[in-house]
């Protein structure tokens, strides 16, 4: 019988909780069970101006609580379906909420909250959360942090291989055919956070269902190359981003014009988050042969699609080919990184991060 832990991720589109149940036996991993909690619009709402310059701590606090308590009652039943006793889990890995991420100047920091403190008293199950800070004392970003659990699973000896995640932020991850050398990624700028935020305040809807919006619209060749200009996408790796700079004021400040039609807007930003992941495949992994797409982009239909285009004759599949649902990659990840953090072991990738060593992520918070 294998090694039980459980993985939390709620990401930049703020759509809610994801957890998942997952059983480690030496190399392998099996997901046992996942469930996912939506954010009901307040809570959403609420989280979203967290994000904003005038945000308070009185509200950050009262936040923290809040999340805290929902990710306890999301492993709660979690297990409750799956038919696990609490106590057969080692621990949980929680990512948190990010709110902010500013992993430059004088000051890097990164803010993740849903207390721990909530989940482990709640749950009984002993919490690792907090990942991102560690990696940062030692002078990292922080971020991507996936990479190296795309480094354990998916990296294949004799195939150059880019494994694609698109979530609000999209970042890839390189894994080089030959083992000995060293893994990089890093994040590539918007994933679905612009075209989620112009998807609300055009159509009052959450997101772009299977990227349909977009697929009426034509892309706007004028907004695309204004955007593309942004210094970000020619900064050189490592380097991390989030909801703090690729926003609705980012957007508003990049249209030239008001009589765009919103459609072809939003087909421009799906463009700009193809465009943006190829041009780092082509830049930064120039030997790729094949192309895994995970998270919640890999649900655009019309964003699939365009990625294959632009990458073509390289293979883009879904990590499912590779066994692992693209749903779920980023939860079982946190599982696998609770579980590096338990056994003492290194959960960061300094050629990812930019961190000076390999670290032990986060802090136990105990069950």
């Amino acid at each position: 019988m294998g090694e039980l832990y459980i993985g939390l991720m709620s990401g930049t589109s703020l759509d809610g909780v994801d957890a998942a149940l997952v059983e480690f036996e030496g190399d392998a991993l099996s997901c046992i069970a996942t469930h996912t909690e939506p954010y009901t619009p307040d809570l959403r709402a609420a989280v979203l101006a967290l994000c904003r310059p005038d945000a308070t701590i009185d509200k950050m606090l009262e936040l923290d609580v809040r999340l805290g308590r929902l990710f306890a009652r999301q492993i709660q039943q979690l297990l409750a379906a799956a038919g696990v006793p609490a106590s057969r889990v080692i621990a949980a890995g929680s990512h948190g909420q990010t709110i902010y991420h500013q992993p430059r100047g004088s000051y890097p920091s990164s803010l993740q909250i849903g207390d721990p403190n909530i989940i482990a008293h709640l749950t009984g199950i002993t919490t690792v959360a907090d990942f991102r800070r560690r990696d940062m004392a030692a002078g990292g970003q922080g971020a991507p942090l996936v990479p190296a659990f795309h480094k354990a699973f998916f990296q294949q000896e004799g195939e150059n291989r880019v494994i694609v995640n698109i979530g609000g932020i999209g970042n890839i991850t390189v894994l080089p055919a030959d083992a000995e050398k060293a893994v990089t990624g890093f994040d590539t700028g918007p994933g679905n956070v612009l075209l989620d935020s112009w998807t609300a305040t055009c159509l009052k809807t959450p997101m772009d269902n299977n990227g349909a919006w977009a697929a009426s619209g034509k892309v706007d060749t004028r907004l695309l190359e204004r955007m593309l200009r942004d210094p970000f996408f020619q900064q050189y790796p490592p380097k991390s981003t989030g909801r703090e700079y690729f926003n609705h004021a980012w957007l508003q400040n990049h249209l030239y014009t008001k009589t765009l039609a919103p459609e072809d807007i939003a087909a421009t930003l799906c463009e700009l988050t193809a465009s943006t992941i190829a041009l780092a495949i082509r830049q930064h992994a120039p030997l790729t042969e094949h192309i895994l797409v995970c998270g919640g982009g890999v649900n655009n239909t019309t964003l699939f699609r365009r990625l294959k285009e632009l990458m073509a004759p390289s293979p883009v599949e879904s990590s499912k080919a590779a066994g692992i649902d693209p749903d779920w990659v980023e939860a079982i990840a946190f599982a696998w990184l609770a579980k590096q953090t338990v056994e003492k072991k290194p959960g960061n990738l300094p050629a990812v991060t930019g961190a000076e060593r390999f670290v032990s992520l986060g802090g136990r918070y105990q069950g």
